[in-house]
């Protein structure tokens, strides 16, 4: 299901930058120029993540999070150009969660995007065991077997191959999975990722030339082929 977000800018070309990116990542983006028409915006959608400038006309920023904390906890994330601590910390205390400041790489901000509304989600039980073929996945424990061989992989190998398998059968946009290289510390270029995705390949594959279990969709990213259980 895809999340709303709600972007509040004065500066039309900020808006469309945003929105084409964000539209591009599954999201579904409106858009406001101040924190009056945001207020609007509001009333008549359910939003699930707000990117706020700080600086605008009509209603700033902070004014804006302070009427908003009064009646609702949507996750907010200040877009500013502002970098000095006093501003950040009043952000912070009138409820922002996160910040973000120009000019911003539009990778990191969907890293916080994502951290922010995973943190404001509900938790919802999840298999604790995935099985495919003779590839067993132990998330409590954090351990992954093979035909009941302990596979020792690096704490991205895993992330990768949990992030397939619990998407098994779709394709995995290698942009999507570049993120998550970012999420645990390491670079998000696409050169690292087919070097981490070969790896985890030779950990696991009988023939990593020739795949079972994580396959390339040229041009596009990977697919878990392997059904998971």
């Amino acid at each position: 299901m895809s999340r709303n977000v709600l972007v509040v800018d004065d500066h039309h070309n900020v808006q469309t930058l945003l929105a084409e990116f964000l539209s591009g990542q599954g999201f579904e983006v409106t858009c406001a120029s101040d924190g009056i028409e945001a207020f609007s915006v509001l009333e008549k959608q359910d939003i699930d993540l707000i990117l706020l400038d700080i600086m605008m006309p009509s209603m700033d920023g902070y004014q804006f999070i302070s009427k908003l904390r009064k009646e609702s906890s949507i996750p907010v994330i200040m877009i500013t150009a502002k970098q000095q601590e006093n501003d950040l910390i009043k952000g912070f205390d009138l409820g922002a969660d996160d910040y973000i400041t120009k000019p911003f790489r539009m990778r990191e901000l969907l890293v916080r995007m994502r951290a922010v509304l995973r943190r404001a989600s509900p938790k919802i039980p999840q298999e604790a065991i995935l099985t495919a073929g003779k590839l067993v996945v132990d998330k409590n424990k954090h351990e992954v077997l093979l035909d009941n061989d302990t596979v020792d992989l690096t704490p991205l190998e895993y992330s990768l191959l949990l992030t397939m398998m619990e998407s098994h059968g779709q394709v995995i946009w290698r942009a999507a999975l570049c993120v998550r290289l970012i999420e645990n510390g390491f670079s998000g270029s696409e050169a690292t990722l087919k070097i981490h995705v070969r790896n985890l390949r030779n950990k696991i594959e009988a023939d990593p030339n020739q795949p079972d279990y994580i396959e390339t969709v040229f041009g596009v990213g990977y697919r878990f082929a392997k059904e998971v259980l």
